[in-house]
């Protein structure tokens, strides 16, 4: 089997594992790093989307109740600060700057028509402020400072307190200007805190800050200053992180909010993540029916209506987002993002990634598998650490990046592949079925040209008759070439049909093998399975090129021999020139009982082995013993299918033929010849077979094989 110039030393190409590896490697990167925000979209995008299918329940525990008014003016301030402290309310919060004073519709409802008397009405109003500071020194209250706002510079009653041996706040959110409260609200409020949200760079509000740096100090959260002022304390003590195993890489920050329930967690900078609760409306206190409300050490948030922000489960007050944060702390329920989860994630991607690389070699659907497997386990574990612990374990990232690798790896190997199949079609596609090329090139290991010893099944297939064909058509050799075509593609398209490979093809005939260069259990079976097939085919075209030629009887009929034993397989030919092929004592013998089947009659003739692994599936009787190699060699002819072989004038044939060759071995050359004529009367005995055998007892009767003989005809040449 000739390759055609096509080198068969392939292998699959770089790129198969350089494509997903340098894709894994950015996945790393954006993991570990994340450069570019890609780990922080996805991430945050399955982390929202869990909160929304299982955001935390809304519980009555730490009695936090929003209060929204339609404007922020001193004296519906005043009122509702009043009212709420009549309730025996815990703590008032302030989310939002107040304006100052009356408001423009108050102070004109006020004053009198008359210009004079209004200018002395204003002399006697009261200091703007005044009132909702009174307000405000009746209860708790704390007040809200703007960061980032120049104006009047704030006094922050909050101590921050860490614990650690490095400043952790330097990582805290950094501002440069801020505006407070009139100094008297300052002064008479419990405590004064940040009101700032710090969206993420999409505009959704996911995280809550308990410290902030301004020049001139830190200014705390209001979540955080929340929980000081109603805890009673001075100091806000905050965790470093200098104690934790990664904190090397990840650098000093904060780590944890010291409560009096616990630890809160934080990222780095001091933020807690948000853990919304569903339900939010149900905080929400009516403006006009406080006195209904039961309020009694409720934390009450007073904030304006149509100040809305985005959260992960929609559009939300900033008060009720303040009162998220509240919340979480006074519960501690808190979503974290453990310092482990990055690296865990990046090892976990790098080794499924790596399983799939490898498995990128045996085809893409094991690799494809293990790919979805891993996307699947990640998903699974990472809503379990969230739906169980609070854990924000990221999948989509690891997931991402996973499959990007294996659709680069896929697409160079389906890639790679058609170049292989191309290339494989150009050299072997007369010799190698269909199948077998597809195989070969998804594994190119399959195909061993280095050699190997393997035991295959060679076939020979000739054409008997070809020299009175070749005389009739020795003025049209173009007619002829058309009639050896039409009887020798069919005949080989049968061999491959039937999983062989074309060896050899001469100019009345093709040689074939099984169970090379792929796996064949049974490969005695499939070459007579094909051989059988073609000598049904053989007889069909004998027919038609007999009618076609206007004769009885066609002349043209095949002969088959086939021979199972080891071989050599592998490469053959120049540096140039490589083809497939196999060589060894089989393909000798198969070539030599198909030159000698024309003695026999039948037209297929087998060797013992080959009888020996294909009769469960055929029929066969004994033909003759020949002495090619040493031992001899018996062989059988192939009559027929199973249902032949259970036909009762199959079974009477095959006891004669056990019986003649009985006789004949045992030199009982009378009973030989008796049970030769008895046999040439039984249906499908063939009369060329015994006419042979009686000629040999006519020569061994005057030249005796001798005691030791074995069987095999030997002539003695005089």
């Amino acid at each position: 089997m000739d390759s055609s110039n096509t080198a068969i030393t392939w292998s699959r190409p770089l790129g198969i594992w350089l494509a997903p590896a340098l894709i894994l490697a950015l996945g790393l990167a954006a993991i570990l790093f994340d450069p570019f925000g890609i780990e922080a979209s996805l991430s945050n995008g399955l982390f929202d989307a869990y909160q929304r299918h299982a955001a935390r329940p809304a519980g009555d525990g730490a009695r936090v109740r929003v209060l929204e008014l339609p404007a922020l003016d001193e004296d519906s301030l005043v009122r509702a600060t009043r009212a709420l402290t009549l309730q025996g309310v815990r703590l008032i919060v302030f989310t939002a700057p107040v304006q100052s004073g009356p408001s423009p519709e108050s102070l004109a409802a006020r004053l009198p028509p008359d210009s004079d008397a209004a200018r002395a009405a204003l002399e006697k109003l009261p200091e703007p402020g005044h009132e909702l500071a009174e307000a405000i020194a009746a209860t708790k209250a704390i007040v809200p400072v703007t960061l980032g706002t120049q104006g009047r510079a704030p006094h922050v009653k909050a101590r921050f307190v860490y614990r650690g041996t490095a400043d952790p706040f330097a990582a805290a959110p950094l501002f440069n200007a801020a505006s407070a409260p009139p100094a008297l609200l300052e002064t008479n409020a419990a405590g004064s805190a940040a009101a700032n949200l710090l969206p993420d760079g999409d505009g959704v509000v996911r995280r809550m800050p308990i410290a902030l740096h301004l020049d001139k100090g830190l200014v705390p959260g209001m979540a955080a200053e929340v929980m000081r002022v109603a805890a009673g304390q001075s100091d806000i003590i905050m965790v470093s992180n200098e104690h934790d195993p990664l904190s090397f890489v990840t650098g000093t920050g904060l780590s944890a909010l010291e409560t009096n329930t616990g630890s809160v967690p934080t990222d780095l900078r001091g933020q807690i993540r948000l853990h919304y609760a569903a339900g939010a409306s149900q905080r929400l206190l009516n403006p006009d029916a406080l006195a209904s409300e039961n309020l009694r050490d409720a934390v009450v948030l007073v904030g304006a209506q149509g100040q809305v922000v985005k959260t992960p489960l929609g559009p939300s007050s900033v008060a009720n987002v303040m009162a998220e944060g509240v919340e979480n702390l006074f519960t501690g329920q808190v979503l974290r993002r453990p310092d482990w989860a990055r690296p865990t994630e990046a090892l976990l991607m790098a080794l499924v990634g790596t399983g799939m690389i490898l498995l990128l070699r045996f085809g893409l659907g094991w690799a494809a598998a293990l790919v979805m497997a891993g996307c699947a386990g990640l998903g699974l574990t990472s809503w379990y650490m969230f739906a169980a612990h609070s854990l924000l374990t990221d999948a989509a990232t690891p997931s991402l990046f996973l499959l990007l690798a294996f659709g680069a790896g896929g697409l160079v190997w389906i890639q790679d592949l058609r170049l292989a199949y191309a290339g494989l079609r150009k050299a072997f596609a007369e010799s190698l079925p269909r199948a077998t090329i597809e195989k070969i090139a998804r594994r190119p290991e399959l195909l061993r040209m280095d050699g190997e010893a393997r035991a295959v099944t060679y076939l020979v297939c000739g054409l008997r008759g070809m020299a009175d064909l070749a005389a009739r058509y020795k003025d049209d050799a173009a007619g002829f070439t058309r009639v050896m075509h039409r009887l020798l593609t069919p005949l080989m398209d049968e061999a491959l049909a039937h999983g062989g490979t074309i060896d050899r093809l001469t100019a009345d005939g093709f040689a074939a093998f099984w169970n090379a260069p792929l796996d064949d259990a049974d490969h005695a079976l499939h070459a007579c399975e094909a051989a059988h097939a073609m000598s049904a085919i053989s007889a069909r075209l004998g027919e038609r090129l007999a009618q076609e030629q206007q004769e009885a009887k066609s002349q043209v009929e095949i002969s088959v021999g086939i021979a199972t034993g080891q071989v050599i397989a592998g490469g053959f030919g120049g540096a140039s020139r490589m083809g497939y092929g196999v060589h060894g004592s089989a393909v000798n013998l198969a070539q030599q009982i198909q030159g000698l089947s024309h003695h026999y009659g039948p037209a297929l003739v087998v060797t013992e082995e080959t009888r020996r692994l294909a009769e469960r599936g055929f029929a066969f009787l004994e033909v003759d013993t020949i002495a090619m190699e040493e031992p001899p060699v018996t062989i059988y002819a192939l009559v027929g299918n199973p249902a032949s072989r259970a036909s009762p004038k199959f079974r009477a044939l095959s006891v004669f033929h056990d019986h003649i060759f009985l006789a004949i071995r045992k030199q009982n050359w009378p009973m030989a010849r008796e049970l030769i004529a008895q046999c040439r009367r039984l249906s499908g005995a063939s009369q060329r077979l015994y006419d042979l055998h009686l000629t040999r007892i006519a020569y061994y009767e005057t030249h005796p094989p001798g005691a030791e003989w074995d069987g095999a005809f030997r002539p003695v040449l005089e």
